[in-house]
């Protein structure tokens, strides 16, 4: 492609190393891509919260896409500008075809404020275990489900959430947004049409920037909407297969600095 309007990147496994840091070689590309005047954009299926430390890494503060999509966040006034979430009317759904769908599994809802300093619950079931290391408060089945959410996320340590996402897909159909970013037995279920492609679409257009003239990066099945969007999508060389097979390009793996590499042909 030519010189990207707008660039926009996946966090954990992409932007951020295994070491869960960003490179001084990738923020200084970042910082290029900046100071040329180009809007660079987290895209990621983490809450507000985390944005802060990420955004500030990498020196941006315009808009970020959390929540795989459902919900945008202004950086730098600390603001949510809208989320997208789940009714309690729909996670009470969701949780009863859940059920069948994957019986044995133990359920976590994260729910958003509206700035990211209004640290909101992450609230989940007891028999709930994280797939990365963090805390949270415990609450029965009926409690996490009971209030608005902008995504379910869905835990069953003996199965793959390659697995997982077969199994909820056969019961739910295309009546949630079902994804996954880990293959360690996680899947995050979303309001039905809500993704990543969604939420950097409304980027785009508040930025009048066309999806032709961005460029995107990403690792995961959850990215894959994504990359099908923009005019060019680069997944990771150590990106889900699923993920690899729709990219335009692979570039190096995160901790290869391969969003640097490609940003470094025009930055």
């Amino acid at each position: 492609m030519e010189k990207p309007a707008l660039v926009a990147s996946d966090i954990d496994g992409t932007i951020l190393g295994t070491n869960e840091q960003v490179s001084s070689h990738t923020a200084d590309v970042v910082g290029r891509v900046l100071a040329n005047g180009i809007p660079f954009v987290l895209v990621s299926g983490r809450p507000p919260r985390w944005m802060p430390r990420i955004a500030n890494a990498v020196g941006a503060t315009g808009y970020a896409v959390c929540a795989n999509g459902a919900v945008l966040y202004d950086v730098a006034e600390d603001r949510v500008i809208w989320q997208r979430g789940l009714s309690p009317v729909r996670l009470g759904d969701l949780g009863s075809a859940l059920a069948t769908a994957i019986p044995g599994s133990a359920v976590a809802a994260e729910r958003v404020g509206a700035r990211a300093s209004d640290i909101e619950s992450f609230i989940a079931e007891e028999e709930y275990r994280h797939a990365w290391p963090d805390g949270h408060d415990v609450a029965s089945r009926a409690e996490v489900l009971g209030y608005p959410a902008v995504k379910l996320l869905v835990r069953h340590q003996g199965m793959t959430s390659g697995e997982m996402a077969a199994a909820a897909t056969a019961v739910l159909g295309d009546e949630f947004a079902i994804t996954y970013s880990t293959n360690a037995g996680l899947i995050e279920v979303s309001e039905r049409g809500v993704t990543k492609a969604t939420g950097l679409a409304d980027v785009a257009e508040r930025l009048g920037v066309a999806a032709a003239d961005v460029i995107a990066f990403g690792d995961m099945p959850n990215d894959i909407p994504m990359l099908q969007w923009v005019g060019h999508g680069v997944a990771m060389a150590n990106g889900h297969p699923e993920l690899l097979e729709v990219a335009d390009e692979v570039t190096g793996t995160n901790d290869e600095n391969g969003v640097a590499q490609v940003l470094e042909r025009w930055f």
